[in-house]
């Protein structure tokens, strides 16, 4: 498959689209490795991932399921929290995108985190190069919570981004369509 045609067909597959069948754990460091080789300024590589499966997919939906209860105030969902327990069926693999900041002198932290983005788009576009697959990139406030980052373990430099759900699309599953604007309205060319 061409990489015009990867980067085209490339959609948020999201989990009521999965099956719940479970993608083989192999696949899923091929597409993290693929994420790897993003690129990164002074080569820090700040990308890092916290891959849930099995047990661990329940604890992750426990931790987001127990956050919302009790940050939802007045706006509390019931439907919203059913969906933390419907995903521990649904999903073969979450992942906690993380940047982690190297504090290098001259480099903003907006470059690491972009290069982190850069990381999963070639996680994304990986995913959407295989048949019968398919993810996306979630954030919400939960993800941003200091509960989440101490659910994560994570380091005093290191911020989640979001969480990139990963599943098996349902026999009669299709990807979404898509269309963007002519790039010719989001364009300026200077010649002089």
């Amino acid at each position: 498959m061409d990489i015009g045609k990867i980067i085209r067909d490339r959609r948020s597959v999201f989990t009521n689209q999965f099956s719940g069948e479970r993608i083989s754990d192999d696949l899923v460091w091929e597409w993290l490795d693929n994420a790897n080789w993003a690129p990164n300024h002074y080569h820090t590589e700040p990308w890092r991932f916290n891959v849930f499966t099995g047990a661990g997919l329940h604890r992750l939906f426990d931790q987001l399921a127990m956050q919302y209860q009790t940050s939802a105030g007045d706006q509390f969902n019931q439907a919203k929290l059913d969906k933390y327990e419907a995903r521990k069926s649904q999903v073969s693999h979450a992942i906690a995108i993380v940047v982690h900041h190297s504090n290098k002198p001259n480099l903003p932290p907006v470059e690491e985190t972009a290069a982190v983005a850069c990381a999963v788009q070639n996680l994304w576009l990986s995913v959407s190069a295989h048949e019968g697959v398919g993810g996306y990139w979630s954030t919400g406030k939960l993800v941003f919570e200091p509960a989440f980052h101490n659910f994560l373990k994570l380091a005093d430099n290191e911020h989640c981004l979001g969480l990139f759900y990963l599943g098996c699309l349902k026999p009669d599953g299709i990807k979404p369509q898509s269309k963007r604007q002519p790039i010719a309205d989001k364009v300026t060319w200077i010649n002089e």
